[in-house]
């Protein structure tokens, strides 16, 4: 079951047809089309260093090339700025035979499963692993630059439309009358103006990478970029239990503001997958509503 409606297919194919004809040095290494739970990249293993991401829903040409180079120049930035492993770009590919828009190719992370496959949630060394990830992803500096009014990270109440069609359609999969009082406590949180730091942007379990219950990398860093400082605390929702997100809280140095903005970043999230995945992508929607099971039986503060 396609994810999106303007989902496109890529069969491994072609991608053997596409590498072959645009990167000839690769064409005797083994492509593998990898199961993951991504929404937004088809990934293909190119032998053993690589890893090639085909974008799943149609657009225009030239955008999706501005959007690659983005993604790419944000993980150039990353690349060595923490402690732990991030894939950095390789090569962009181009529209041809069987697939209609540009595509990248960048490193493969050997060494861990995604938190989709080994649960971190319990694992205080995990949640330190995870504080220093995003203290030296926020160390990296701004350079002046702000949230670019796209996505998450700036007013939450800009939000508020998206959340009543969540609302909408999570009929008889969520509490909604209990989701909906909760959005509108969060919703009224103040943001700090001029205080964009970086953000990884998606801190969620398909983009963490665990070995032995520690942090062994973080994958899908196409997204760097000021916003608001609370965004990558989604990661205390979505991946930590109440135990492990309490020391990173403490770690972190959270004041009551910041920690319940990062909530409520993780409640948006959540509300989209739980239902727009629910027939197609389980493990999101499962994602979805775990993480809003957290934020419940969190509340918020007196």
């Amino acid at each position: 079951m396609d994810m999106h409606p303007d989902q496109l297919r890529i069969s491994r194919e072609t991608v053997r047809r596409l590498l072959d004809d645009q990167f000839p040095q690769w064409r005797n290494l083994p492509v593998r089309p990898l199961a993951t739970q991504g929404t937004v990249n088809a990934i293909f293993r190119i032998g053993e260093r690589f890893a090639a991401r085909f974008p799943l829903r149609r657009g225009d040409v030239d955008a999706t090339l501005r959007q690659l180079e983005a993604e790419a120049q944000a993980a150039r930035e990353l690349a060595g700025r923490t402690p732990f492993p991030t894939p950095e770009p390789v090569a962009l590919g181009e529209p041809g035979r069987g697939y209609p828009l540009p595509w990248s190719v960048q490193t493969w992370l050997p060494g861990g499963v995604v938190a989709t496959d080994e649960d971190p949630g319990e694992s205080v060394a995990f949640a330190h692993d995870l504080a220093e990830f995003v203290r030296s992803v926020r160390a990296i500096g701004t350079r002046g630059r702000t949230w670019s009014g796209e996505g998450r990270g700036g007013d939450l109440r800009a939000h508020d439309a998206w959340m009543q069609t969540c609302f909408g359609k999570s009929a008889g999969l969520l509490d909604v009358p209990r989701l909906r009082r909760m959005w509108a406590a969060l919703r009224e949180l103040p943001r700090t103006e001029g205080a964009d730091v970086m953000n990884h942007g998606d801190l969620i379990p398909g983009n963490v990478l665990v070995s032995r219950g520690r942090l062994a990398g973080v994958l899908d860093v196409g997204g760097l970029g000021p916003a608001d400082p609370a965004l990558d605390l989604v990661g205390a929702w979505h991946l930590l239990g109440a135990g492990p997100r309490q020391v990173l809280r403490d770690v972190l140095g959270c004041d009551v503001i910041e920690w319940e903005r990062g909530k409520a970043w993780a409640f948006e999230q959540a509300m989209g997958a739980a239902w727009y995945y629910a027939g197609s992508n389980p493990a999101m929607s499962r994602m979805g509503c775990r993480t809003l099971e957290r934020i419940l039986a969190a509340g918020t503060p007196a």
